[in-house]
């Protein structure tokens, strides 16, 4: 399956989206909740363009900052009323005051809602070079508190000495879905493919042909800069979407070991 990220179209109303969508024949949508962008919070709205436009918000990213289980149970809400399959959380970051929503109540959640609650990778990041931005941040963390995962390529970073094929190794078949982007040195969350020759600045052909014959049958979401699709010019932003469906086609839904 193969989804596309609101994160994509930053600038973008959530009805501007799913014409998007609809028109590059994108069938399935994750919502990138944020809180600056009222939209995204109303669950009542998001599941009238759905609706609308018959594409499925069948995931749900929550934002990365000031969680609790008060917001935990929001993100369930909003996910039952539309219909959606999984949940996806950030570890806490360093200003989180507490983190038991996190280590404790997470599993209870996902024991309790039939939901699937999925943890990404987030960036390697410091604080004055010493704090850790996430207070939890290796692979193995991640996977154990779930056993549910999301491997965000952009934010793979090859300086921990984890590379994309090594990373996925070891997450395996806790990988629910796979953020998918490329990336080139500081440049993070590129359109997929789209260097010269439509061939991946990282090994993502291999990564997604990989996926295919391990018998992944998660989600692939297009997670990228918005401004690596051109966004203002709606004919450019079509193309795009289009060149990376045929990209996820050649590579993974067509691929024949």
């Amino acid at each position: 399956m193969l989804l596309l990220s609101t994160s994509s179209f930053k600038w973008y109303s959530l009805h501007k989206i799913f014409i998007f969508a609809k028109k590059s024949w994108y069938d399935w949508i994750n919502l990138d909740v944020d809180k600056s962008n009222f939209d995204t919070l109303d669950a009542e709205y998001i599941k009238t363009l759905s609706d609308a436009f018959a594409i499925p918000v069948l995931s749900i990213t929550a934002y990365d900052k000031w969680l609790d289980e008060k917001k935990v149970d929001f993100f369930v809400k909003m996910a039952k009323l539309l219909n959606s399959q999984m949940i996806v959380f950030s570890p806490p970051h360093m200003t989180d005051k507490q983190t038991e929503w996190f280590t404790k109540y997470l599993p209870r959640v996902k024991r309790d809602s039939g939901l699937t609650i999925a943890i990404k990778n987030v960036p390697a990041k410091f604080w004055l070079f010493v704090i850790p931005e996430y207070k939890t941040n290796t692979l193995m963390e991640l996977k154990k508190l779930t056993w549910d995962t999301v491997l965000d390529v952009s934010n793979i970073d090859k300086s921990t000495w984890i590379d994309l094929q090594k990373a996925q190794t070891m997450l395996g078949n806790s990988i629910k879905n796979v953020f998918l982007s490329d990336k080139n040195g500081p440049k993070e969350w590129l359109v997929p493919g789209n260097s010269w020759g439509w061939v991946s600045h990282l090994p993502l052909e291999s990564f997604l042909m990989k996926l295919k014959t391990s018998g992944y049958n998660g989600f692939i979401t297009l997670t990228v800069n918005p401004k690596e699709l051109d966004v203002g010019n709606d004919e450019k932003v079509l193309d795009n979407l289009t060149q990376v469906k045929k990209y996820y086609t050649k590579h993974f839904l067509e691929y024949k070991s």
